[in-house]
């Protein structure tokens, strides 16, 4: 399971002071404003840097890192993401999952079958990818087969994470068609 979760994106400087944009990974920021430190992924690699002051800022926050007092110094941080452990993520609602945690995932039969097939639903393929679509998001399927399809991620499509077994149920195969 991962445990490090990309949180937030850097973008351009704000100000003279060193402040730099933030847009949340998730949409959500209330979780951004409790953090002291983050991991600072960008261009030249991985750095932990302290904050030492957030703001919110109509739809976004700012964030000033120690060490960056100028607009210059905030500039070479932008495209950079932001790196938290699993306990400094946005919080989960019941239904919803970490992308992350999809992927890998056994895609198995719904188990709706008839009296003369095996109790055990069968093993379909994996979850290789989630992507955002224009209309909400997709669940790329890889097939035992080796082929590829894209599922939406929506109830009519598939049943609940087993989260001890690691799988979810497509309860509408004929999609794969």
């Amino acid at each position: 399971m991962v445990q490090q979760f990309i949180v937030g994106h850097v973008g351009q400087p704000h100000g003279l002071e060193g402040f730099v944009k933030i847009r949340s990974a998730s949409g959500e920021w209330e979780h951004l404003l409790s953090l002291k430190e983050i991991l600072l992924r960008g261009k030249t690699g991985e750095k932990t840097c302290i904050i030492e002051e957030i703001r919110g800022n109509s739809g976004h926050i700012l964030m000033k890192f120690r060490g960056i007092e100028t607009p210059e110094a905030a500039r070479a941080l932008s495209g950079a993401v932001l790196i938290t452990g699993r306990d400094r993520a946005a919080p989960l609602a019941k239904n919803e999952y970490y992308i992350e945690d999809l992927k890998g995932l056994g895609v198995v039969s719904s188990g709706a079958r008839d009296a003369l097939s095996s109790p055990e639903p069968a093993v379909l393929g994996t979850v290789s990818d989630v992507i955002e679509g224009g209309g909400g998001w997709l669940v790329e399927v890889k097939l035992l087969s080796g082929e590829t399809h894209l599922v939406p991620f929506r109830k009519e499509f598939f049943g609940d994470v087993d989260s001890e077994n690691r799988t979810i149920p497509l309860l509408s195969e004929w999609i794969l068609e």
